[in-house]
């Protein structure tokens, strides 16, 4: 039997770093990082059928409905054959209808292990309010880390702004969302055995390891 490389998903706060640790994880394991926000705006940007579709959503500051997301990650697993060669998903399922939903898509493959990565609320707002802008070119800042000229950006020396969805009502109001969300699905994978949680408070270095290790203990690499 061939050797094979973890099915992992990866959960956690708006502002949690899940972005960076998911990147990390699939670089350990050379397995491709599946980042929905970032599927969903490579799509919108390509103009592909569900892009525009899902894009109509994104514009108006909505979550775009389960059945495009869904939809979306289902191209990417069938791409070289995701369910067997490995992947980490980055917060994604959202909610324990997507869930059940990756259950059925992964059939015989099922996922190795589903992370919480768990910061407070108190430790990610301001991580995420205190976020910056470019307007003209995207480009991240924070209130803690500026650009170099009056907030103008480094990059294009556009102006660097805060995002309507970034003000500590907006954050908090998604973070609320996200909770109630959320619950349901950690009892969901809870039931089946799955789920770990890392705390993501320390450095990142040591959160890396922490979450290296606990995909560790639950992989067997010969497992179909």
């Amino acid at each position: 039997m061939s050797v094979r490389a973890p099915r992992v998903a990866l959960l956690g706060k708006q502002g949690a770093g899940k972005g960076t640790q998911a990147s990390r994880i699939a670089e350990h394991y050379d397995v491709p990082h599946l980042s929905t926000g970032d599927l969903l705006r490579a799509a919108a940007a390509a103009e592909t059928e569900l892009g525009l579709e899902a894009k109509e959503y994104m514009d108006r500051g909505e979550f775009v409905p389960d059945d495009l997301v869904l939809r979306l990650v289902e191209e990417q697993l069938d791409q070289d054959d995701l369910r067997t060669r490995g992947f980490v998903l980055d917060g994604f399922p959202r909610n324990r209808a997507q869930a059940e939903a990756l259950e059925a898509m992964l059939g015989q493959y099922p996922l190795d292990v589903v992370i919480d990565l768990d910061v407070p609320t108190e430790v990610v707002l301001p991580r995420i309010a205190g976020r910056r802008v470019c307007s003209q070119c995207g480009a991240s800042y924070h209130v803690d880390n500026p650009p170099s000229n009056d907030w103008k950006c480094d990059v294009c020396g556009g102006d660097v702004v805060q995002r309507e969805d970034d003000t500590e009502d907006a954050v908090l109001r998604r973070l609320e969302l996200y909770e109630l969300q959320t619950l349901p699905l950690i009892q969901f994978y809870r039931r089946l055995g799955k789920l770990a949680h890392v705390d993501g408070t320390g450095e990142a270095d040591d959160v890396f390891k922490a979450l290296v290790q606990v995909v560790r203990e639950h992989f067997d690499p010969e497992s179909p």
